[in-house]
C-alpha cells in the first residue's frame, strides 16, 4: 500500500512551477501533467465523479458511508510550485532519526542548512526529513498536501464501515500566482464547508491572512549619451530605485512578523529609457492595507510632479483578503480543527498567515475554509523541507476531522 511519502515523493518528480504575470489558467502547461497523473489516481482509488475540468482543476467525491444528514466537507490543495526557484529534476533525499545540526545540502556547492541560519532545526531532532539537494526547491507546497488528502481518501475506501459524509477532494493550478480560485466553480464543488492544506509547521492552523495586492511600476526614461546628457537625461533606473527609497524603510518583509504589513520588491529589470518593478503589498489590517495601497500611489504621484506627468505609471491590483471576516460566523472549523488536533497530541498553533491561500478566495465564494498544516518549512527555496513524521501524523489530523464531522 502506498504511504503518503511514496506519494509525496512522486508528486514532486513532477515540475510544475507557475508562471507569474501570465493571463492563461494554468499559466505552464507543464502543470497538467500532473492533474493528469491525479485524476487517474482518484478513479484507481475508488472516488466517484472525478473530473479534470477546464484550466486544469481535478475535483472528486468520496461518497458518504452513513444516510444520516451530514455537512458536505471539502479538502484543497494546489498542484503548482512557486516561480521564486527551479521546481524541475528535484533530487528529495531523506534524512532518518535527524540529529539537530547543519545539513549539508550539497557539498560540491557549499550549500549548507545551518542551524545558526534556522535556529527551529533542533526541535526536529529525531524526525525523518526529506529535504532539496540545494539547486531547487522541494515541493512541499503544495505536493505534501495534495499527497496528505490523497492518503485520507485511500484509507476512508479502505475501511468502508467507518460512518463519514460526502468528502469533496479539489486540486487547484496557479495558487502561487494568485489564480488558484480563479475558474473555481464553488457552486459545482459542492461542499458546505472545506479546508485548504496548504499550510506549514504541525500543528498550524490559520483562519487570518494578509489582505494582498499586486503593485506594477514603470519608469518611463528618457536616453541620451551621457556626454550630452545635461537636463536631457531621464534615468528610468535612478527613479526606480528613487521610488524604493521612498518606501517606509521597516515596512520590508526583512522587518516585520506576525500583523504587521509590508511592502515587497520581488523583480527589477530595464534601462535608462524604461524600467519596471513589481511588488507585494501586503497587510492584516483592512485600513491599514488601503492606507499602503494609497501611499504606494503616492509616491508616483510625487515623482511624476517631480520629473513630468507620465514618467511614473502605478498599476495596483487586489489579489485576495483577510479571510477572518468569512470564517469567524463558522468557528466550528476552527474548534472542530482544534479538537482534533489535541486528540491526537498536537498542539494546535493557531496563527495568522503571513501570506495567503486559495481558501481566502474560496472564503469569500462563499465556501468558508481555513487552512491546515502540511509539515513542511521553508517554502519557496532550496532550504525547504518536509518532516515525514508530520505528514503522517496529518493525514490522522485529516481523518480525525472527517469524524469529528461525523459524530
Amino acid at each position: 500500500m502506498k504511504t503518503v511519502k511514496d506519494r509525496f515523493l512522486k508528486y514532486v518528480s513532477f515540475d510544475t512551477q507557475s508562471k507569474d504575470g501570465v493571463e492563461e489558467v494554468p499559466s505552464t502547461a507543464k502543470q497538467l501533467e500532473l492533474a493528469k497523473f491525479l485524476a487517474e489516481e482518484l478513479k484507481e482509488l475508488g472516488l466517484s465523479e472525478v473530473e479534470l475540468l477546464d484550466h486544469g482543476y481535478v475535483f472528486a467525491t468520496l461518497p458518504a458511508t452513513t444516510e444520516r444528514d451530514l455537512p458536505v466537507l471539502g479538502f484543497v490543495a494546489h498542484m503548482d510550485t512557486s516561480d521564486a526557484m527551479s521546481g524541475a529534476n528535484i533530487k528529495p533525499r531523506e534524512i532518518d532519526n535527524y540529529d539537530g545540526k547543519d545539513i549539508v545540502l550539497n557539498e560540491t556547492l557549499n550549500v549548507i542548512m545551518k542551524v545558526s541560519d534556522f535556529p527551529f532545526l533542533p526541535e526536529f531532532k529525531g524526525e525523518r526529513l526529506i529535504v532539496t539537494d540545494g539547486t531547487t526547491l522541494l515541493g512541499a507546497d503544495d505536493k505534501a498536501g495534495i499527497a496528505e488528502i490523497m492518503s485520507m481518501v485511500a484509507y476512508f475506501k479502505e475501511h468502508p464501515e467507518i460512518e463519514h459524509g460526502k468528502i469533496r477532494i479539489g486540486f487547484t493550478p496557479d495558487e502561487e500566482v494568485g489564480n488558484g480560485t480563479k475558474y473555481f466553480d464553488v457552486e459545482k464543488f459542492g461542499a458546505d464547508y472545506a479546508y485548504t492544506v496548504d499550510g506549514g509547521r504541525l500543528g498550524e492552523l490559520e483562519y487570518e491572512n494578509f489582505n494582498a495586492a499586486s503593485g506594477r511600476v514603470t519608469v518611463n526614461g528618457v536616453s541620451i549619451h551621457p556626454g550630452s546628457a545635461k537636463w536631457k537625461m531621464k534615468d528610468a533606473i535612478r527613479i526606480a530605485m528613487e521610488f524604493q527609497t521612498m518606501l517606509p524603510v521597516y515596512e520590508d518583509p526583512y522587518c516585520t512578523e506576525g500583523y504587521e504589513g509590508f511592502f515587497h520588491i520581488t523583480e527589477i529589470e530595464g534601462n535608462t529609457e524604461k524600467t519596471k518593478l513589481n511588488y507585494i503589498i501586503r497587510d492584516h489590517d483592512a485600513d491599514k492595507f488601503e492606507a499602503k495601497k494609497a501611499l504606494f500611489a503616492k509616491v508616483g504621484e510625487f515623482l511624476n510632479a517631480k520629473y513630468g506627468e507620465g514618467t511614473v505609471e502605478v498599476l495596483i491590483e487586489d489579489s485576495y483578503h483577510n479571510m477572518r471576516e468569512m470564517v469567524e460566523p463558522n468557528m466550528h472549523l476552527v474548534e472542530n480543527a482544534k479538537k482534533a488536533m489535541i486528540e491526537l497530541g498536537i498542539e494546535p498553533r493557531v496563527e495568522p498567515i503571513r501570506g495567503g491561500t486559495d481558501g481566502a478566495s474560496l472564503s469569500y465564494m462563499g465556501l468558508p475554509c481555513p487552512n491546515i498544516c502540511t509539515g513542511g518549512m521553508n517554502y519557496h527555496g532550496k532550504y525547504e523541507f518536509v518532516s515525514v513524521d508530520a505528514m503522517f501524523k496529518i493525514v490522522d489530523l485529516l481523518k480525525k476531522i472527517v469524524l469529528t464531522y461525523s459524530e
